[in-house]
């Protein structure tokens, strides 16, 4: 259960849940997107600050792997199966790579949003320098086995 600093409890959410409705990760009613792929300043429902989503080239990755790849497939089967006219393609193919490229690219989003919120991602940071009584470790020496 997520708590606010002015006490309101929220249930968590599950990402995949959150992704395919485009909803907010905390409070699962907010719009989590002012566009097609732009992600809102914040939830319009509860006010998540969403200034901590950052997917970065995530979304582009996962379409890639999942739909772009058979998407292709279907172009290459096609020509090597039938041998089209190349208007036939602009036709058939494009269409079906646009589409199976494009759609699945806000839930893929928002599922990384999601699961950043919901795991509490960050930036990585330096190890802290240890406590000053504690031997300094030497850099090149090997770790423990």
């Amino acid at each position: 259960m997520t708590e606010t600093r002015d006490g309101t409890r929220y249930e968590p959410q599950a990402p995949l849940s959150v992704a395919a409705r485009s909803a907010c990760p905390r409070c699962g009613r907010g719009h989590l997107f002012k566009g097609f792929l732009n992600i809102a300043p914040r939830c319009d429902v509860c006010g998540l600050d969403f200034s901590f989503a950052d997917p970065a080239d995530g979304p582009a990755f996962f379409v890639m792997m999942t739909t772009a790849i058979p998407a292709v497939a279907f172009g290459l089967w096609l020509e090597l199966t039938y041998d089209p006219p190349l208007w036939l393609h602009f036709v058939l193919t494009l269409p079906v790579v646009l589409i199976t490229c494009t759609l699945p690219l806000r839930f893929f989003k928002g599922w990384l949003v999601a699961s950043q919120y919901v795991h509490r991602a960050e930036e990585g940071r330096l190890a802290r320098p240890a406590a000053a009584s504690a031997p300094a470790a030497n850099p090149d020496s090997p770790g423990p086995r």
